[in-house]
């Protein structure tokens, strides 16, 4: 996937495979549309960091939610 594109497609997908990487139990809280092309770049890296590791610790996965959750408060 091409990822270089600030799309919301590209926000959607991004968000879903965290969210799958991630199991996260409240996923459906997590909706792609609530986040803005504007935060594309973090959440590129959240997604970047997310798929590079293969295990993520409780502390890391809480950190991530909730830099996801302030993102998605911006939007």
């Amino acid at each position: 996937m091409d990822l270089s594109n600030k799309t919301p497609e590209n926000i959607e997908y991004m968000i879903e495979e965290i969210k799958t990487k991630l199991r996260m139990a409240s996923g459906a809280a997590m909706q792609s549309s609530a986040f803005s092309v504007e935060q594309y770049e973090d959440i590129q890296d959240i997604y970047e960091l997310v798929m590079k590791k293969n295990n993520l610790s409780i502390s890391e996965v809480e950190s991530l939610v909730l830099e996801l959750g302030r993102l998605r408060r911006q939007a």
